[in-house]
Formats: structure tokens, C-alpha cells, sequence
């Protein structure tokens, strides 16, 4: 009896191995610091490796529609995205398992890292800290509840729902009311409450970084890897430590699924979070590091979210959360906060 391949099947193996024999990874990234990438982790990776990395880069909406528009058939071998948009591809079938084995420095990762999402569906590869920027000439910030207080009312931007930094607000704001970071309803009304009184909900940190500035805000949640960009203007601009903490997050590394292509995919995986690629990363200001073993100046290590105690120390909310609430919150956000 004859076997019989559907084409397109055939069509998509046969895409896939050529992909691999001709030495080629597809890879989605975020499109800041690209250049800045290439020279700290693309080019030395593509020398060792004697290959060439094809790169794509968009915002996360973008690059999620694509990994899913092309499930049958990848076009994007691996990706870097945040915990909770990983765990959403994940829950959709659009992921393969991580092989850990295969990672030289597994061993080396925070713990938090190893496993974020549950079955080995991504790996951390970096964790950033979010607080509050505020020039501090003129306010002084001890909590996350100062965001909706009088001394900055008309002088304040917050977060879009839907962007990163969004609900890592919501969970802060509802810990400075005494909340347990359950139910974000009262936060969002509280918030809608005082709408008249936010400049604008970014979603950009460079729009943000314009704003301040231009001194029409003073203040602003932001994430530290956002940080140098207020560092370095002339206006006095500070990192809060509120009473509260700071929030938290990782972005990962994901496999799509049936790529053809995993051998490649997992020796820059491998050679991303070892300790000379993550050091260097570090040291360009791009990425602060999952990697346990990186040791950084301390100059250096003032610009990132670096070290057991910080890192063991950050309000991370669940990716699960995120997912399961994160469409009755925008729901409210536009019913009650843009309106």
C-alpha cells in the first residue's frame, strides 16, 4: 500500500528543512535595541554558530498574530515575549516544551526563571523591576498610592490597561490600598475617579520619556529597563522605593511548535543565557540578567534589575492572573476610566 503525504505537509517539512540545512534561524524579538543586540549577542552568536539569524521584530500583538496566522506552518522558529503573552501562545497549542537538558546554564537561572509557565514552556531570560520616575526637585514619592494623590493630580501619566506596565499598576495601587491583588475592580473605579486628573495613559516609554521631558509630567510608573532614558536628561529625575516594593516581571524564551528547526533555535537559547552572553547584555545597558553567575560593577548594576535581593524581592504577578482577568479589566477600563 502506498503512503500518501498530503502537499501542503509535504510543502511545510520540506520549507522546514531547508530553513535548517541553509543555516538559518527566524527569530521575533522586541524591536527596541536592536543594534545595540546585534553587536552584543546576534553577531557573536552567528560567528560561533556559522549561521545566519533572520530577525523580526513588532510589537507583541503583532508578533503573537503571526506565530498564530502560521501555526501550520512556522515562519518563526523562536521567540523572546513577556511571561503572561507566552502562556496565552502556550494555552493555544502554538508552543513546543523547552528540552532543559539541552541548556548548558539551566542550572545557572534563578529559580523563577527556570519554569515560569508551567511545563517547560518558556524559559526566563531576563527579569525587569518596575517603580515610579519622579523629578524630585519637586515631589517627593513614599508610595504607589501618591499616583492618585492630590500633590500630583495634573502633573501625572499612568500606563495603558493593555500595555506592560499596566497591570503591574493595578497590582501596586491595589497593594497601597490594602488590597491583596485578587480583584482590581476598586483600583480601576479609583482610577477613573481621578481620570481628569492623569496627563495621559502612555503606551510607549519613549512617548512617556518625551513627556517628562518636556516637563508636562512629573511622574510616572515605568520599567527599569526604561530607566536610562530619564537617567540621562538634565532634569532631576529619581527611582522610587515605595513602602509597597516594587513590581516585577520576566520576559521568556518560547519554541513554536513543529518549527523543524529546534537544534538551532536551542544553541542560541543556549548561548543566550549563558554567563559570557548575559554579562555582556548586562554591560550594554540592554537586558539585566537571569543568569545567577553574572557579576556586574556597580555602576553598572545601578542602571538594572540585578541581584538575588531585588529579584527575590519583586511584586511578580501570576502570567495566569493576567490572562484570566486581563478582558474583564480592559471591559472596565474603557467603561470607566476612558470615557
Amino acid at each position: 500500500m502506498k503512503t500518501f503525504i498530503p502537499f501542503v505537509a509535504l510543502s511545510a517539512a520540506l520549507a522546514a528543512n531547508a530553513a535548517a540545512a541553509e543555516g538559518k534561524l527566524t527569530i521575533s524579538v522586541y524591536s527596541f535595541a536592536q543594534d545595540a543586540y546585534k553587536e552584543a549577542l546576534y553577531d557573536p552568536f552567528e560567528e560561533i554558530c556559522d549561521c545566519e539569524l533572520v530577525i523580526e521584530t513588532g510589537n507583541s500583538v503583532e508578533r503573537m498574530a503571526k506565530i498564530e496566522a502560521n501555526a501550520a506552518d512556522p515562519v518563526i522558529d523562536m521567540a523572546v515575549i513577556s511571561s503572561h503573552d507566552a502562556l496565552s501562545l502556550a494555552q493555544k497549542g502554538l508552543l513546543q516544551p523547552i528540552d532543559t537538558s539541552k541548556l548548558s546554564s539551566f542550572d545557572k537561572l534563578y529559580p523563577a526563571a527556570q519554569d515560569p509557565l508551567g511545563d517547560n514552556m518558556g524559559v526566563g531570560y531576563t527579569f525587569y523591576a518596575s517603580s515610579i520616575v519622579y523629578r524630585e526637585d519637586l515631589v517627593t514619592i513614599d508610595s504607589w498610592g501618591d499616583l492618585l494623590g492630590d500633590d500630583l493630580a495634573g502633573n501625572v501619566s499612568l500606563p495603558n490597561i493593555t500595555g506592560t506596565q499596566g497591570p503591574l499598576t493595578l497590582m501596586m495601587l491595589d497593594k497601597a490600598a490594602g488590597g491583596d491583588a485578587s480583584d482590581f475592580t476598586g483600583t480601576i473605579s479609583d482610577i477613573g475617579a481621578h481620570a481628569d486628573d492623569i496627563v495621559t495613559f502612555y503606551s510607549r516609554s519613549s512617548e512617556l520619556a518625551q513627556l517628562m521631558n518636556q516637563e508636562e509630567v512629573i511622574a510616572a510608573p515605568v520599567g527599569r529597563f526604561a530607566w536610562s532614558r530619564f537617567k540621562s536628561s538634565p532634569l532631576p529625575f529619581a527611582w522610587a522605593e515605595p513602602k509597597e516594593g516594587q513590581a516585577g516581571g520576566m520576559n521568556v524564551m518560547i519554541m513554536t511548535a513543529n518549527n523543524g528547526n529546534e537544534e538551532l533555535a536551542y544553541k542560541l537559547m543556549d548561548y543566550w543565557l549563558s554567563t559570557e552572553a548575559q554579562t555582556r547584555i548586562a554591560e550594554a545597558l540592554i537586558d539585566s540578567p537571569a543568569n545567577m553567575d553574572v557579576t556586574l560593577s556597580d555602576e553598572i548594576a545601578e542602571n538594572l534589575t540585578y541581584g538575588a535581593d531585588l529579584i527575590n524581592s519583586l511584586n511578580i504577578l501570576p502570567p495566569s492572573t493576567i490572562i484570566a482577568e486581563r478582558d474583564a479589566w480592559v471591559d472596565q477600563w474603557n467603561t470607566e476610566v476612558i470615557r
